[in-house]
């Protein structure tokens, strides 16, 4: 039996800088994010087949396509960002590729680019044997994404998940730019028990929020460009407070860069959204955000621990669903395997 080919790419937490990341926001400003992987990953699994026959499944929404490697890419919207990755790394032999993701598209965690680039590096390492770059890995996973299919998005998601760790990621209109962040174990431990990850119940189309965002930093009359420049700033505010160990006052960050979150778009929350925030501080949480794109997904909060279960258990009154995480300082990762 032929071995598999598998790789795995970790979802991210962005804490201050988002929505800076939009080329046609640096392009014009500048962008500046502050972003961390967790242990939370896209799986990704590829056999070579004896026919020219490309079988791809999704565990996660039992839905399968198969087509000719040989033949025309089928873009129907079945599994089409998966397709264009085969298309993309020139595969003309037959897989059976598998799909599996720790959480939903439209969590707010950066699940679509941690598949685009397991996909991406393990469909390299098969076809050349070798690991791909992680620069050139996370512009071949933003060109798939956002240039080929046209899903309007940011760049954090894909160097967050090709470099791992703690990144300080710089989007210059010539270049990008990543500032690994060398944390003592301590800071980090302590990061970690202090911060909560709480489902709002609900994924939301991060792509129609993006657009509507765009076209409100364009506009001059409007609050965005002073909110998304500020959350730049904040980007590198919170870089320092982090290596500088001052944990307190870096969960007072997260609050403020929320706030400048909703002013960059008004629509990253609602009603309800705002209401697990507004009761999550009421308890005593320094702050949090919202993540992604907003209008659903993942609200992260940073919490004295004492407070944490009180917290937790008053959200999950109201709807709220939390999940345990730590971060991780790895990136995509590939390697082979026998068992099935």
């Amino acid at each position: 039996m032929k071995p598999f080919l598998r790789a795995k790419s970790p979802l991210r937490l962005s804490f201050a800088g988002g929505g800076s990341d939009i080329e046609a926001v640096y392009k014009e400003i500048g962008g500046a994010v502050l972003v961390a992987t967790i242990n939370k990953y896209s799986y990704v699994s590829i056999r070579p087949r004896d026919d020219d026959q490309v079988h791809i499944r999704s565990l996660d929404f039992n839905v399968e396509v198969e087509y000719s490697a040989t033949g025309e890419t089928p873009y129907d919207g079945v599994l089409d960002l998966a397709k264009a990755c085969v298309e993309e790394m020139s595969v003309r032999q037959g897989l059976d590729i598998s799909l599996q993701t720790e959480a939903p598209p439209g969590s707010g965690l950066g699940s679509s680019s941690s598949m685009i680039t397991a996909l991406l590096a393990g469909l390299h390492a098969l076809t050349t044997g070798r690991h791909m770059d992680p620069y050139e890995l996370a512009e071949k996973a933003y060109d798939v994404e956002r240039v080929k299919m046209k899903i309007s998005g940011g760049r954090q998601d894909q160097y967050a998940c090709c470099f791992g760790g703690f990144n300080l990621v710089e989007f210059h209109p010539d270049n990008i730019e990543v500032t690994p962040l060398r944390l003592r174990p301590e800071i980090l431990n302590d990061l970690e028990s202090h911060c909560m990850l709480c489902f709002t119940g609900r994924t939301r189309l991060s792509a129609n929020l993006i657009d509507k965002q765009v076209a409100a930093f364009r506009d001059p009359g409007g609050s965005s460009r002073a909110g998304t420049e500020r959350l730049k700033e904040l980007a590198y505010e919170a870089k320092n407070l982090l290596l500088r160990g001052k944990i307190t006052e870096f969960g007072h960050l997260l609050h403020e860069a929320h706030q400048a979150k909703k002013k960059m778009n008004p629509l990253v929350t609602d009603e309800f959204i705002d209401s697990l925030y507004d009761e999550a501080r009421r308890l005593g949480a320094f702050g949090g955000k919202i993540l992604g794109a907003g209008g659903g997904g993942y609200l992260m909060f940073f919490a004295p621990i004492d407070l944490k279960q009180l917290v937790r258990e008053k959200l999950e009154q109201m709807g709220g669903r939390f999940a345990t995480f730590g971060f991780c300082p790895d990136g995509v990762q590939t390697w082979t395997s026998a068992c099935p």
